[in-house]
C-alpha cells in the first residue's frame, strides 16, 4: 500500500511539472499572432457572434478584475505588471483568538529598462503564499491569524503583457532570525471562456530549505450572476514531497458591490488533510464587509465568521475578524 502510494505520488509529481513546462511554453508564444479563421459559409453570421462573445467576455472579465482589485484577491498581486504594495493589519476577535494585531506585507516594484519583466520584491512569509488561499482563510485552527515568521527579498521574471497566460519565476533569500535560507517558485496560469463560465487554472512549483519541495495547483470557475455580483468556486491543494502529504482548500465564493465604495463576500470553505488519513480538518463560513476609506488604496474589512474545527469535534467557535488593508499600485 505504501508503495502505491509512493509512486501515486511520483506520478502527480511530474504530471504537475509537466502542466507547469507546458503552460509556460504556451505563454511564451508570440501572443499578438492569431491563427486565420477557417472559411466559413456565412461569414458575416460568424462574424457578428464572434463580436458578440468578445463582448461579452470583455464585459465579464473587467467586472471580475474589478471584483478582484476591489477585495484584493491574491491574483491582482501574483499577476499585475504594475509596481504594487499590500500591507494588512488584522486581528481576530473571539474564543482562543490572541488579543493582538497581526502585520504582513509584500510589494512588487519593476526595474526600469526591462520592459516591466523584472520585478524586485519584498514579503512577509514567502512560503505561505504559494497556497493559493485568500487572505480571509489564512488563520490558524482555531480561528487566530496567522502572524508573519520569517521576511523574504526576491526577483522575479514574469510576462510583461498581461493575456489569458501568464507565467513568472522567483528566486530569492527568506530571512528568519539570524538566519537566511534561499528560496524558488515558479508558477503559470491559463484562463479559458466556456460558455458564461470564466476558467482558470493555476500551477505552481516551489522549493523552501524549511519545507521542501512542493506544488500546488489551483481551479477556479467564476461566473457573473448579474451585474454587481459574481460567484467563483475554488479548488486548490499543496503538495509537499518531504511529507507526501496534500493540504486541500475548497472555497465557495459570492462577491457582491454595494456601490463603488463597499461589497461584501459570502464564503464557504472546507479544509483537509490527506495525511494520515483523508480528513476535513475544519470548516468555515463567514461574511466580509469591505470598505473602501480613503481613495483607491485604504480598505476596512469586518468579517463574522463561524469555524468549526476538528480538534473541537466541528462544534461551532463564532469569531470576528477586523483587516485594514493599504494597496498601492503604480499606473502602468
Amino acid at each position: 500500500m505504501a508503495i502505491h502510494r509512493h509512486k501515486s505520488s511520483r506520478l502527480f509529481w511530474h504530471l504537475l511539472r509537466l502542466l507547469l513546462v507546458a503552460a509556460m511554453l504556451y505563454s511564451a508564444q508570440p501572443q499578438g499572432e492569431e491563427l486565420p479563421e477557417p472559411a466559413t459559409a456565412e461569414p458575416g453570421i460568424m462574424a457578428s457572434a464572434d463580436a458578440s462573445r468578445d463582448y461579452l467576455a470583455g464585459q465579464f472579465v473587467g467586472f471580475a478584475s474589478y471584483i478582484d482589485q476591489f477585495f484584493g484577491e491574491d491574483r491582482v498581486f501574483q499577476e499585475s505588471n504594475k509596481s504594487m504594495v499590500q500591507i494588512d493589519i488584522s486581528r481576530m476577535i473571539g474564543r482562543g483568538a490572541e488579543q493582538r494585531f497581526v502585520f504582513s506585507g509584500r510589494a512588487k516594484v519593476h526595474l526600469p529598462n526591462l520592459e516591466k519583466r523584472l520585478h524586485l520584491l519584498l514579503e512577509t512569509d514567502p512560503d505561505r503564499n504559494v497556497t493559493g488561499e485568500q487572505p480571509q482563510a489564512k488563520t490558524t485552527a482555531t480561528g487566530q491569524v496567522a502572524g508573519p515568521e520569517s521576511y523574504a527579498a526576491a526577483a522575479r521574471f514574469e510576462n510583461a503583457v498581461e493575456t489569458r497566460a501568464h507565467y513568472s519565476a522567483d528566486a530569492g533569500i527568506q530571512f528568519q532570525g539570524v538566519s537566511s535560507r534561499p528560496f524558488a517558485r515558479g508558477r503559470a496560469r491559463y484562463t479559458v471562456s466556456l460558455a458564461q463560465w470564466q476558467i482558470e487554472l493555476a500551477e505552481t512549483l516551489f522549493w523552501f530549505n524549511n519545507t521542501g519541495t512542493g506544488a500546488t495547483t489551483q481551479l477556479d470557475f467564476a461566473r457573473q450572476i448579474s451585474e454587481p455580483t459574481l460567484f467563483r468556486a475554488s479548488t486548490h491543494g499543496t503538495w509537499l514531497m518531504n511529507t507526501q502529504n496534500f493540504d486541500l482548500n475548497q472555497d465557495l465564493s459570492v462577491f457582491r458591490t454595494l456601490d463603488d465604495r463597499s461589497g461584501l463576500l459570502y464564503q464557504a470553505s472546507a479544509i483537509g488533510v490527506s495525511r494520515p488519513q483523508w480528513k476535513v480538518t475544519e470548516y468555515i463560513a463567514l461574511v466580509a464587509y469591505r470598505y473602501r476609506l480613503h481613495r483607491e488604496w485604504v480598505f476596512l474589512e469586518l468579517s463574522p465568521q463561524l469555524h468549526y474545527p476538528a480538534t473541537e469535534n466541528y462544534r461551532v467557535n463564532p469569531m470576528l475578524g477586523l483587516r485594514l488593508e493599504l494597496l498601492l499600485d503604480k499606473p502602468k
